[in-house]
């Protein structure tokens, strides 16, 4: 190989790399909680978080599940946002008008609920994240609907995901 062909080839290999690293920080994904609910397991993806220090919104639908009275549902954050904190705001039908508020221990990843412990039989639930992390009060939200017999089960669940409260 000649030292013309081993520089260029240097060239290309110095641009690929700096390319990748680059692009780390802005391709990185935000974290997704997990949400089991009787039989079913569901990864919810946020409608928005601090990724490296900036504030995203991202267009997410939230899924909405079917889930029989006193059926478990227990939510799995990740790491990150159990170290900085979290709760589990209740909202009704239309994600317009919260219900409630479950402050969950901080450290902790794992937090479970009934079916039956929300009013509405349809109604979705929001893990926020706690504000002051990077994004100062900017916060982590992953929504996600359920509907127990009686629920509206014409599809009519909010579409819209507001920015989490308190």
């Amino acid at each position: 190989m000649g030292l013309r062909t081993a520089t260029a080839l240097g060239t290309v290999l110095l641009a690929v790399l700096a390319g990748c690293g680059g692009h780390s920080a802005s391709s990185a994904a935000p974290p997704t909680v997990t949400v089991d609910a009787g039989s079913q397991s569901v990864r919810l993806k946020p409608t928005q978080y601090c990724l490296d220090g900036e504030g995203e919104r991202y267009q997410v639908k939230p899924p909405v599940v079917e889930v029989s009275p006193d059926s478990p549902i227990t939510f799995t954050v990740p790491d990150e946002v159990a170290g900085q904190g979290w709760s589990v705001q209740v909202f009704d039908d239309k994600l317009a008008q919260k219900i409630g508020e479950v402050d969950v221990d901080k450290g902790k990843a794992v937090f479970d609920v009934s079916s039956s412990d929300v009013a509405p039989a349809a109604f979705y639930l929001v893990v926020v994240e706690d504000k002051g992390g990077p994004c100062g009060v900017f916060s982590g939200a992953w929504p996600v609907g359920f509907i127990r017999p009686g629920g509206d089960t014409a599809g009519n669940m909010g579409t819209t995901t507001p920015a989490p409260s308190g």
